[in-house]
């Protein structure tokens, strides 16, 4: 799945205005295949934290977030997408969206369905406010600073979504991992699909993919590290995380060498 949409920035930018080359990567399946992955090392490398350390799920939120932060500094720094850079944070949002779920729902009692009836509102509302605002929510379209920073806020709480939701229907509902994975996968397969073959709006497409893709890498993370009474296959948090960081990791290194999800300098929007 792709978006086609290429707009250029609005004229008269000032505020945040910086131009810059597309601060993300083309959507190949190398983007689908590493998203997952971090969903998934969001998912168990939020667990293995919480039982690893005697933390709780807020200081542990507020620990990776100061990490998350000085690794956006180096995002925003470059006007150019970095694969490691742009990786890193997609998987420290993953973590750090986990924990802020998490948070709410043991520590502040807050219903699976209320939390995510809450990141659904976030959710829309800064797709509104960046649509309102900016007039376009393309990907690549993501060539000043101020799109980079909804950008990265609405990655945030797709991510927070993606978790109450998926936990709500894989253990709330009493669905289970392995059939909740189904469930998200199909309906992925189906927006492809619409897309592809019926026409579907490219952008919403990958935003409606792009939420989704988080309760299917939390339901796979769950499903291979739970125990087997729970419904996993039980090779624990640890060693799961450890697989899907260093399958990232790899796929990362391939595409730093191979620049194969770069936006070519001719592609780019011109700056108005």
């Amino acid at each position: 799945m792709s978006t086609d949409s290429r707009e250029v920035p609005i004229a008269g930018h000032r505020l945040f205005g910086k131009n810059l080359l597309n601060k993300v990567p083309e959507v190949t399946i190398y983007f689908w295949i590493i998203k997952i992955l971090c969903t998934t090392v969001g998912e168990t490398g939020a667990d293995n934290l919480s039982s690893r350390y005697n933390l709780s799920d807020a200081t542990l939120a507020y620990y990776t977030g100061a990490i998350l932060v000085a690794v956006l500094v180096f995002v925003f720094a470059f006007k150019k997408y970095i694969p490691l850079f742009y990786w890193a944070g997609i998987v420290l949002i993953s973590v750090v969206g986990t924990l802020i779920t998490d948070n709410l729902v043991d520590n502040h009692g807050v219903a699976l369905h209320t939390t995510t009836i809450i990141f659904s509102i976030a959710t829309l509302a800064s797709f509104a406010i960046w649509y309102g605002v900016e007039r376009t929510l393309s990907i690549h379209s993501i060539v000043t600073l101020r799109r980079e920073v909804f950008y990265w806020v609405t990655v945030l709480f797709t991510f927070a979504l993606g978790t109450a939701a998926g936990d709500y229907i894989a253990e709330t509902s009493g669905l289970g991992y392995w059939k909740s994975i189904i469930l998200f996968g199909g309906s992925i397969a189906v927006i492809t699909v619409a897309h592809l073959k019926f026409g579907l709006n490219a952008i919403f497409a990958f935003w409606a993919a792009y939420v989704l893709t988080r309760p299917l890498g939390a339901s796979i993370g769950d499903y291979m590290s739970q125990a087997k009474a729970d419904g996993g296959l039980a090779p624990g948090t640890n060693t799961t995380s450890y697989i899907f960081l260093g399958t990232i990791l790899a796929l990362v290194v391939y595409l730093s060498i191979t620049r194969v999800d770069q936006t070519p300098p001719e592609a780019e929007a011109p700056a108005v």
